[in-house]
Order: structure tokens, then sequence, then C-alpha cells
């Protein structure tokens, strides 16, 4: 069987040009949220199956690369069911896998326990644009604060970063599943069916309200559930200030200290922001993940149809390794979606050293070629970046290369001194 030189479906090579501006954003990511006291952990890129399958992870679920058991663990023979062969699986996202390193290592971490982890997921889903199955995350979550306090810096710290790489003019939309799950319920909605309705209201944005008084219908549920429910999101929009509609709207069934943190989010981060964006109270946004348990956010960058990062609280994630709740909230940057953007856009990397490349004939050898590579030696101490390589018979070829890697200035060596 022949060889095949493409990657996987879904998954991709990336050229230095490319790498180059993925490390400068690692590197202002880092060097950020460094400065808000979050500090770097490292988990496995594979979990137990049940960690990954255990109905928190909304539809990353089924996207799981599953992965068979080994040796004689693997009885392909006597299987009945999937749990028979598989036993582990490749991360979804970088939550699940916190969740647990927090679960295994507690006792020896700070509280509350600020981290920050940059790595690898995978999903096996429909590859589109800037969506891939293997995607680079980077997330900061706080662990152990159950105030406010918590999503106040997370979305500092974020927005922060967005704006030191050149982010302008882009909303953090913020609700709360308490609202959500508050609409619901006044309603008539029956409990168990919430997270159904809330899949369906997701897609307000796309389909408008028309189409998700029809979905909502075909479900199953009662005109007059329908109508109650649809009522709540047409007020919102005739409303001047849309928590405050709600608040009224839901006394009997929300606690007011809900929307009450939820606007001191909103002010508190609009007061003591340092980057270009608005905060928007949005009743429709929903994030796919049933572990949410309070305040929900994400990215939207004006132009890009989809969310460009995103996050909320999980206070009841721990407790279901544990036995024991701990506040936990977070915030995951769309990485591959942020590289898309800014390469799409020609962003450059700024302060970047010097670049000389010297083209060294074939024939060029022993002390001379000493002198050379000790000259360049010299420059590279004084912080200048100097490519040593061999001169090209299609000399004009190369040098048009190494120009469009950044490349603006050539020293060329020949075996013969009367050549230069």
């Amino acid at each position: 069987m022949a060889l095949n030189k493409k990657p996987l479906t879904g998954m991709k090579d990336i050229l230095p040009e490319e790498m180059q501006i993925r490390d400068y954003v690692i590197g202002v990511i880092k060097d950020t949220y460094g400065k808000f006291g979050f500090t770097s952990i490292e988990t496995p890129c594979m979990e137990n199956i049940t960690n990954l399958t255990n109905k928190q992870g909304g539809d990353n679920e089924k996207l799981v690369f599953k992965i068979l058991k080994r040796g004689g663990k693997l009885n392909l023979a006597e299987a009945e069911k999937e749990e028979d062969v598989v036993d582990a699986g490749m991360r979804y996202d970088l939550t699940v896998p916190l969740v647990r390193f927090y679960s295994n290592n507690a006792a020896n971490l700070p509280t509350p326990f600020k981290a920050l982890q940059m790595g690898n997921a995978w999903r096996a889903e429909r590859p589109q644009r800037g969506r891939f199955r293997q995607l680079m995350q980077c997330d900061i979550d706080i662990l152990g604060e159950a105030s406010n306090l918590a999503e106040i810096e997370l979305i500092l710290a974020t927005t922060t970063t967005l704006g030191r790489l050149g982010f302008k003019g882009f909303e953090i939309r913020i609700n709360d599943r308490q609202i959500l799950k508050a609409m619901a319920a006044y309603s008539g909605f029956a409990e168990e069916t919430f997270d159904n309705v809330f899949i369906i209201v997701d897609k307000m944005d796309k389909i408008g309200m028309d189409g998700v008084e029809a979905e909502l219908l075909q479900s199953g549920f009662t005109k007059d559930a329908v109508d109650k429910y649809l009522e709540l999101y047409m007020g919102l929009e005739n409303s001047e200030n849309g928590m405050a509609y709600l608040a009224e709207k839901l006394k009997d069934v929300l606690d007011l200290t809900v929307t009450e943190g939820l606007q001191e989010i909103i002010d508190s981060v609009t007061a003591t922001k340092t980057s270009d964006f608005k905060m928007v109270f949005d009743a429709t946004l929903v994030r796919g993940m049933s572990y949410y348990t309070g305040p929900i956010f994400e990215i939207n960058i004006p132009g890009f149809g989809v969310s460009c990062g995103g996050g909320g609280r999980y206070d009841k994630m721990v407790g279901r390794f544990t036995g024991n709740d701990v506040p936990a909230c977070g915030f995951s940057i769309g990485f591959e979606r942020i590289i898309m953007l800014l390469t799409e856009n020609g962003f450059k990397v700024p302060g970047q050293p010097a670049k000389i490349a010297y083209l060294i004939e074939k024939g060029v050898s022993g002390g001379r070629l000493c002198e050379i590579i000790a000259k360049a030696q010299e420059e590279r101490e004084s912080g200048t970046q100097v490519l040593v390589v061999r001169m090209n018979k299609n000399k004009k070829f190369q040098k048009e290369q190494l120009t469009a890697q950044g490349y603006d200035t050539f020293k060329e060596y020949y075996k013969e001194e009367l050549k230069k």
C-alpha cells in the first residue's frame, strides 16, 4: 500500500510563516495571563473514556476519538458492547482534564487556584472554516472562588490579551444559565426538557424567532408554553434594559441576586477594561456544555460568523469526581480562529530582529568556511537572525524564497575572491 503524504481530514500541516504567528500569539497569551496570576499546568492528551462520556460535554461527547484497549485486554471475539473494546479517548476540550487534575492534586494547590492550559484537543466533527479536528486550545480557569470576582478577572485577562493582539470593537456576550432555566420554568416547560429547549433557542441568531417557534412546536412542546417563552424574547427586543425587564418578569422563579451579580460583572469589567470592546447581555446565549451552572460568555468579533472563544461557571464538576463541589469558572480563547483572522488580515509579528542570509558557494570549505560561520556567530550574539546556507544554482529564485521568509539582507561568499 502506497504511503499518503496528505494529513488526515480535518488536520493540517503548519508552515513556518503561520508557525511564527502562532509562537508569537502563544507568547502574548502566556505573558498576559501570567500578569493576572495564572500558572501553567499540563494534562495528558488522553483521558479515561468514562470521564469523556459522562453527559457533561454536550454534543462534544458524540465527537470523541475513542481508543481501543491494548494487548491482552482487547478481545474482539468476545466483545458485545463498546466498553468491552474501548477504555480511553482523546480529550475534546481542556476543562474535563483540568477538573480531573484538580480533583487529583487539590491538596498540593493553592486556593483559589488560577490555572493556564495550552494544548491540543480532538473532535471528530465536520471540518469547516476555522474549525479542525485537531485544535489548539488556550484556557484559563479559577477554581475555589465562589464570587463573581472570578468572572471579572477571566473576562479582563482574555480581553486584555485580545487587545494586545490588535483586536478592537469586539463584544463579550454574557448570560446566566440560571436566567435561561428561569425563563423556561416561567413558560411552563418541564425541567427535564430544559436542555432541549436551550439547544433550539441557541439557534435564534441563525433561524430567527419564527424558526425557533417552529422547531419548538415540532419537538412536541405545547403552543401555550412556546408562546409564553417567545413573548419573553419579544419583550427583551422592546426593552431598553433587558436585565431589568427579566428581573421583573421572572421575580417569582429567579433570585434577584442572579441579575444583580451579572450586572455587577458587566459594570466592573466596563469600568476597568483596557481594550476596545463592549459587554452585551444576550438572553439567547446558551453555550453547549451542560456542565455550566451560572454566568456564561462568548467572544463575538465583527465580521466573523461564529464565536471566537467562550466560557462560564461550572460549580458542580469537581463534585462528580470527589463528592464535594468546588466553585469553578473558566474562559477559553478560540486559538485556531484567532490565528486564522490574524493570518487573513496580513498580521506581521512585531519587533522581529534583522534577518540576514549568508549564501556560501559550494566549494568554500576549511578555514574560510570557519571564518564565515564565526562572523555569523558574532552577528547572532548581537541579536541578528542569521541563516547560513549553501548557494543554489538558481540564486535568484533562492533569494526570492528567502525574501518571502523575511530575509532582507544577503551576504554572498564565493570560493574564488574574484567572483565577489
